[in-house]
């Protein structure tokens, strides 16, 4: 006879709770934990929420049953709440975030733009739509979507392409998979972005035991990769071989808080070091290796270094196309591209030289290998780009500068007026519009998170949320929206969330009555600035006629919001001093000159590819179209 297996010991049956599904949610949330560097952080720091029968009794009861586990704000527009979880988690280095959790149709669908954004620039936002009934009872329910061809559709799918990660919990069980998924992808460097969970209101409210385990503290760790060792060695040779190298800081440096290692390392080999949008703040703007924006909006000093480059070293940028004037910029024949990205798909961009590393792992390996060389770019261009630093900080000087206080200011003079009051304490937030190309070009960076652009996406109605997500994780600093007519006409809502909550975000309003930056791009090729203007229609049918008599102050402060208006330069200074000390969420409200005659910010240094109509027959767009094609001879692919 065989021999017999002892029998095995019990153990008990495993410890499980019951609580719906949305309850358990929470709980699980609550509990979530990042580390990196030692330091531990909780993951999800709050949830927002509008509620509607899709989310009511589930996550919006389960809020309420777990108040002491969950902060929750109250938002009034889904996209704003999106935007506001994105603030906050670009503040927190993108080791937190928040939660948003909506009802389903027009609330779900609202989502899209802000899940976009975040994911585009790779900023962890957990989104918690709900969604119509799994087990339809009723078919179809208030706001679903119905498609002939497919049952399983909702408008929730409108959100998976532009989700890093994308599940709908049909079951109860299923979501303890889903939540693990969506932590994983929340906290990886590479794949982090947008992270949906789509939750049919039925499920939401159905219990079930689940084990305890599923709630005890979890902690994801976020990885500092080094670089391989093959691709470090090819990495310094070609530095080495350089003579003219420069390095483009994108938005990499800040999310592995490489500043400091930046620093160091363009310290020591003279490497100047020019800044995207996203990257603008890797450098103090008086580190002597800072030479300013680069690309469409950037600095003459950091265009010309461009040109004649023969190795641009990216460090955690995407490369679009306002920083390589839509291919045009790099211009040396022999120009090569040494990528330093934690992103594979990134570090191949431009045909370069893939260092696949962590920002500030890689960095620190750079200098010392190099070091070992006594690595040191030549004198002669130190001496360049110092002096082409000096002469564009004297043109700042001259944008910022306002010979008659008692005048109307320029939007540039706006900016120099908060650039002389601000210290490093002051955030600074701003997404779309004109003020992104001024500001690339003009302000001077005090603190490595002092310059906050959303601009992978560029989306108008950022700002004002934004800066209440950033104001949430750091509530002991000064934060400022910038924020023109055109952006607060589109998504002003989360003025009453800061007043409700007493968070004493700053607001500077700029009225130049339309749309200042698509006006320009308008006239440049050849649409005469058709539709870019807020005014009354003119005989011949085009907005040409008075201004709108819109009192946008006026909005503000119906809102909740202290107004200060500010009518000339001097009103300006006083006004922006008063708004800083402020302990409530207050409005500078400012009209700008905007007449051709009076200077603001220095042009365009580089070209960007808008297509201009081939054919026409009104004189501006034939003479757009010939400018055109003049620049298109420049547009190289780097192979």
């Amino acid at each position: 006879m065989a021999d017999q297996l002892p029998p095995r010991p019990h153990r008990g049956l495993p410890v499980t709770t019951r609580l719906t599904v949305a309850q358990a949610l929470v709980r699980f949330l609550a509990a979530q934990h990042t580390e990196r560097d030692g330091v531990r952080r909780r993951l999800i720091g709050a949830t927002w929420g509008i509620f509607g029968h899709g989310n009511v009794a589930g996550i919006g009861q389960a809020l309420l049953e777990h108040r002491d586990l969950m902060p929750y704000h109250q938002g009034r527009n889904e996209q704003a709440m999106v935007h506001a979880a994105v603030g906050y988690a670009r503040q927190s280095n993108r080791l937190s975030t928040h939660a948003v959790t909506t009802s389903i149709g027009p609330g779900a669908t609202n989502l899209v733009t802000g899940a976009a954004l975040a994911t585009i620039n790779h900023l962890p936002v957990l989104l918690l739509p709900g969604d119509v009934f799994a087990t339809r009872p009723a078919d179809p329910v208030l706001q679903q979507l119905e498609l002939p061809y497919a049952g399983d559709v909702s408008v929730n799918d409108t959100l998976r392409p532009v989700s890093r990660y994308f599940d709908r919990v049909t079951r109860p069980e299923a979501l303890i998979p889903a939540a693990l998924a969506a932590m994983r992808v929340l906290t990886d460097p590479v794949d982090t972005g947008a992270v949906t969970l789509a939750l049919p209101q039925d499920v939401q409210a159905e219990a079930y035991d689940w084990p305890e385990e599923f709630f005890t503290d979890r902690v994801w760790t976020v990885r500092r990769p080094g670089a391989d060792p093959a691709e470090l060695a090819e990495a310094v040779r070609e530095i080495r071989a350089a003579r003219r190298p420069l390095v483009v800081a994108g938005g990499g440096v800040h999310h592995s808080r490489a500043e400091d290692a930046l620093a160091e390392f363009a310290a020591a080999t003279g490497i100047p070091v020019a800044a995207t949008q996203a990257g603008k703040g890797s450098l103090r703007h008086d580190h002597p290796q800072d030479v300013g924006g680069i690309g469409h909006t950037g600095t003459d000093t950091a265009d010309e270094l461009a040109r004649t480059a023969d190795l641009v070293i990216g460090i955690g940028t995407r490369w679009t196309d306002f920083t390589t004037a839509s291919g045009t910029l790099f211009e040396d024949p022999g120009v090569r591209f040494l990528n330093l990205n934690i992103a594979p798909f990134d570090g191949h961009k431009m045909a370069g030289l893939p260092l696949i590393a962590d920002a500030r792992s890689g960095l620190g390996e750079l200098t010392e290998a190099l070091g070992m060389h006594g690595y040191r770019v030549p004198d002669a261009l130190v001496a360049g780009y110092t002096e082409g630093k000096a002469r564009w900080e004297a043109r700042v000087d001259a944008c910022f500068t306002a010979d008659d206080p008692d005048a109307v200011p320029t939007q540039a003079q706006v900016i120099g007026a908060l650039d002389a009051l601000v210290d490093e304490s002051d955030i600074i937030v701003n997404a779309a519009g004109s003020l992104p190309g001024d500001l690339h070009k003009l302000w001077r960076t005090r603190a490595r998170d002092q310059y906050h652009l959303e601009y992978g996406y560029s989306c108008m109605g950022y700002e004002i949320p934004a800066a209440l997500g950033v104001k949430l994780a750091v509530p002991e600093r000064n934060v400022w929206a910038l924020v023109g007519d055109g952006t607060y006409l589109m998504m002003p809502t989360e003025i009453v969330t800061a007043v409700q909550e007493g968070v004493a975000v700053k607001m500077v309003l700029i009225q130049n009555h339309g749309y200042a930056s698509i006006g320009g791009l308008s006239e440049s090729v050849g649409a005469e600035r058709f539709g870019t203007a807020y005014r009354y229609p003119a005989e011949d049918g085009t907005l040409t006629g008075p201004p709108l008599p819109v009192d946008l102050a006026a909005n503000a402060a119906s809102l909740g919001m202290r107004v200060l208006r500010a009518r000339t330069v001097a009103d300006l200074r006083t006004a922006l001093a008063e708004a800083r000390a402020a302990d409530t969420a207050t409005c500078v409200y400012v009209e700008t000159e905007t007449s051709d005659s009076v200077s603001g910010a220095p042009p365009a240094a580089a070209w960007w590819d808008v297509p201009v109509a081939e054919t026409a027959t009104r004189p501006s767009a034939v003479k757009a179209r010939e400018l055109y094609e003049r620049h298109l001879p420049a547009r190289r692919r780097h192979l």
